[in-house]
């Protein structure tokens, strides 16, 4: 007679079909490639659209080098990465039955964890900086000056600002500690596995850097890794990687100008 009882009503059951769950490690894997396969789509079909529209005779090899030399295309191939990308995440997440935000923790953290995030970026950058010159390294990749020099030239070293401070951080970070963390993290792997293999995925992501660059993006990835964990937040992290970006840009900037001076 308990369910008669409006102070003791009958426990509810979830049918187990409709209880959100968390994909396993292959699943999130595969998921994971698909990931990669819009964002490249995305980005490539900027790049395809440009020699379209060049139509100068070139060879299709010869104008994909020219075009990926522009600035602007690959500005816009960044920005255009991002819907593509963000299409295969709702895609993936609607089988798992849990709220899009609550499944990639897009909740905002607390000043302490932004501040303990920010100083040891701050610490990360510095050290790899002070360990460039001590080896006789540019600090900045060469691909910063490529990309910086060749949107100089058409114009639009503007459109770097919304595709490397914003769309990148947002694409790459939904991915590596947002959907693949996830995963990954209530696997087998444990949350220090899912951290070390989302990072080296990321730094994968990064092939126009050298092998140097590719430590310290690594190095960045663990942190970013552990922030996400630490602060169950994946803005702080998102926040973090532009600004980054943006501070690489602006150093970018700045050495250029000094070598032109």
């Amino acid at each position: 007679m308990d369910s008669l009882n409006p102070e003791s009503p009958p426990v509810s059951i979830t049918p187990a079909q409709h209880q959100p769950r968390i994909l396993g490690f292959w699943w999130t894997t595969l998921w994971g490639v698909v990931l990669f396969a819009a964002m490249f789509v995305g980005q490539i079909a900027v790049v395809v659209f440009f020699v379209l529209a060049r139509g100068d005779g070139l060879d299709l090899g010869e104008a994909i080098r020219v075009v990926a030399g522009s600035g602007l295309a690959i500005a816009l191939s960044v920005i255009c990465g991002l819907p593509t990308t963000l299409v295969a995440l709702w895609l993936a997440i609607r089988m798992t039955r849990t709220p899009f935000a609550d499944y990639l923790a897009l909740r905002w953290p607390s000043w302490k964890d932004f501040l303990i995030g920010a100083g040891g970026l701050i610490v990360l950058v510095m050290g790899w900086d002070l360990m460039s010159r001590a080896l006789g390294r540019e600090t900045a990749p060469d691909f910063m000056n490529d990309v910086l020099n060749s949107a100089r030239r058409d114009g639009s070293v503007w459109m770097l600002v919304p595709a490397i401070g914003l769309a990148a951080p947002l694409s790459e970070e939904l991915m590596a500690r947002g959907f693949l963390y996830r995963g990954w993290s209530e696997t087998f792997l444990g949350v220090p596995g899912a951290i070390v293999l989302s990072s080296m995925v990321w730094t994968g992501l990064h092939l126009q850097y050298d092998w140097y660059f590719f430590g310290e993006v690594f190095c960045l990835g663990l942190w970013f890794g552990y922030l996400r964990y630490r602060s169950r937040s994946l803005w702080l992290t998102i926040v973090l990687h532009g600004l980054n970006n943006l501070g690489a840009l602006v150093e970018t900037l700045v050495i250029a100008g000094q070598s032109q001076s």
